[in-house]
């Protein structure tokens, strides 16, 4: 795959190359491919979770009874 792209974002994308300590370009495109593809599965599991029915209030004991699960769990 070839891109074009105007001098002006190709000096843009050289910095972040460079200061970045990426490789090559096709490293800094990738990254921001998968970058982007994290973005929208957050994004779908934030608005999944926005559809479904409340399971109560997420107040200090209901983060207090998750980490204790989490502690068990991890046991």
């Amino acid at each position: 795959m070839n891109i074009s792209l105007p001098e002006t974002l190709r000096a843009f994308v050289d910095e972040q190359v460079a200061e970045h300590g990426y490789g090559t370009s096709s490293e800094y495109v990738r990254n921001l491919i998968r970058r982007e593809q994290d973005r929208m599965h957050l994004r779908n599991l934030l608005l999944e979770g926005a559809r479904s029915r409340s399971l109560g209030v997420a107040d200090a004991d209901y983060f207090d009874r998750l980490r204790t699960k989490v502690r068990k769990q991890s046991k």
